[in-house]
Parts: C-alpha cells; structure tokens; sequence
C-alpha cells in the first residue's frame, strides 16, 4: 500500500515522501478501511511538516480525515462494505491518519457516511466543515435567527469559512465575509457573502471595549486582537462561535462586551465531539449545504501533492477545501 510517510531525522528535521509500505505496519484497531479521499487541514500541514507538538511518533502518517469503505471489521456496528466518514480523536496526530491507501482506527471514531453524501464530497467537507456546521449549530442554539442581522465569517475564503459562508447563505443570513486577499472577492460572492469586509478593518485592537452593535453572530477562525476586536461590536445577545486561531492564540479583550452586551462567547471543539452530535452535524451539512457550492470550493489533490500543500496551507495559501484522491 501507499502511504505519505514522514520521517524525523537526529537534527530534528522532518521530510514527508510518498512510499509503499507494508500493510503489517497498520496500528492496532477494530476496523481497516480502504481510504478513497481525504483533505487538507490546518493540522495536516503542521504534521507534514514541523510536527507541531502534535505528531506523537515517527515515521509517522498525517491525514486528520478519511472517508472509504469497510474492508474488514471486528466490531458489529460496520460490516466490510460500508462507508464510513472519521474526522478527529487525533488521528493523523496522534495515531497514523488518512494519507494512505487504508487505515486501521477504532471503530468508535468512525461515522457512517450520510445519506446524500459521496466520500468525496465527505472530504470536501472534512474537519473545516464539520466545524463549520458545529459552529452554525451552536450560533442557532443561541438564538440566532436570519431576522436578526448580519452574520460575519472571519478568514471567509478559507476551509472553515467557506464552508460555513456557503450554510449560512443557504440558511437566509446576510453573510459578510472578512478577508486579507482581495483576488478572492469573486469567490467569496459565489458562496453567497453578500458584503466584503477587510482585514485590515478588524486587525487594529481599539481602546474603546464596545463600539457601534453591528454582527448578530460570528463565525471566527481567526482569533487574536479580531476576535477580540469583533467581541465589542456584536449586537446585545450575540454570540461569536471561535473555531481557530490563526491570527494568535491570546484574546486581548475586555469583559465589557459580556457584561454589558451579554455577548456570548462559544468554543467549538471538533475533535472529541460525541457521536450523536457528530451524527447530528453530518446530517445538518447533506441538508444545508448546497453541493454546487461545495463543488465550486474543491481543488483536487494527489498524495504526491500534500508536501507541498502542507507548507502552503500554514502560510494562509489555500482557498476552499483541498481533496486528496489517495489511490490517485
């Protein structure tokens, strides 16, 4: 079988290659997969390359999601056969991942793929998206409603804001998209953001803790002086679901906003979620959001490609939702 394989060397530094390996080499668990499609997440391109405190061991295979079919089990609950969707629990971190063509995991990481849902299109979706949904889902839980105003989508053009753009839209919400590229404009308004913002606008952290009430809701991949920024310009009862950290990892902000505003701050976790919300999210994505739209964010990948693409998707290089066709 071929796998991307990456290797630490005695100085610490790290290759990833293409390489046939055995299939012995598989880690212990209760279902094999053969792996058809999977993506490329912020993760993966911290565990191609430098690792970043994640990758447990080497040699080592990255891939945080894979979609395929069953081809053996020792757990009832699959079947050789089925298809099935794994996205978190440190896969591709932690335990040997996706970029290979099978996978041996545990069968309580695994997911049936939805109805209406190739594996494909699973990839496309991934971990960003699934987030993405998550975020949407606890934005709702909260009480927001498209009749409540504008809905803002930080690091817009990216995995997770793309995705999540594209629900919204589907959903009636004005979405306005924040982006540092301006060559993704174009893009963005195919996904349904209705008004652009600039990154510029949002990058500068104010000394007033609350300005002008402007966004209902947030999806915020970006972190930092943002979030902190945005936080004191959500609308009395809005709430701001933060699902990364690109633009930093500390929030320099105020309580104000949630004392005065009662703004709610949301963290959503991807990687350890339950399986009946995994459930319920997956079910959420084959139903809210349009599949033109999902096709029109995909760029095709091979195994080959990943090195590459790991380095470009940590210097913000990446639009959309990368598919890797692993037996390409």
């Amino acid at each position: 079988m071929r796998a991307l394989i990456v290797e630490k060397a005695e100085d610490g530094n790290t290759t990833a290659a293409v390489q046939e390996i055995d299939e012995g080499r598989l880690p212990e668990g209760d279902v094999t997969v053969a792996v058809e499609y999977s993506t490329v997440n912020y993760k993966d391109g911290l565990c191609i390359g430098p690792g970043g405190g994640l990758v447990r061991a080497y040699p080592h295979v990255p891939g945080i999601d894979f979609a395929g079919t069953v081809e053996a089990s020792d757990d009832p609950r699959y079947a050789p056969g089925d298809k099935v969707v794994l996205t978190g629990w440190r896969v591709g971190e932690a335990y040997w991942g996706g970029y290979a063509e099978k996978a041996r995991v545990k069968a309580d990481w695994l997911v049936p793929l939805p109805d209406g849902l190739s594996t494909r299109q699973a990839m496309a979706v991934g971990t960003a998206g699934f987030t993405a949904m998550l975020a949407v889902m606890a934005l709702e839980a909260h009480g927001l409603t498209p009749d409540k105003g504008e809905v803002l989508v930080t690091g817009a053009a990216g995995g997770v804001g793309s995705v999540a753009s594209a629900i919204l839209a589907n959903l009636g919400y004005d979405v306005a998209g924040v982006t540092g590229r301006p060559e993704q404009v174009g893009y963005l308004g195919s996904l349904g953001v209705s008004k652009i913002v600039t990154r510029d606008e949002l990058s500068e952290t104010v000394k007033r803790p609350l300005e002008r009430e402007t966004w209902a809701g947030c999806v915020d991949a970006v972190g930092g002086p943002m979030l902190a920024r945005i936080l004191g310009q959500m609308k009395y009862g809005g709430s701001v679901a933060a699902v990364g950290l690109a633009g930093g990892a500390q929030l320099p902000a105020t309580v104000i906003p949630f004392l005065l505003r009662g703004v709610n701050l949301l963290g959503i976790d991807s990687v350890m979620q339950p399986y009946g919300n995994r459930l319920t999210a997956w079910k959420r994505v084959a139903s809210d959001l349009p599949m033109d739209k999902l096709e029109g964010m995909i760029v095709e990948a091979t195994l080959a490609d990943l090195p590459k693409l790991g380095a470009d998707i940590l210097k913000g290089q990446v639009r959309g939702r990368v598919v890797v066709d692993v037996n390409a």
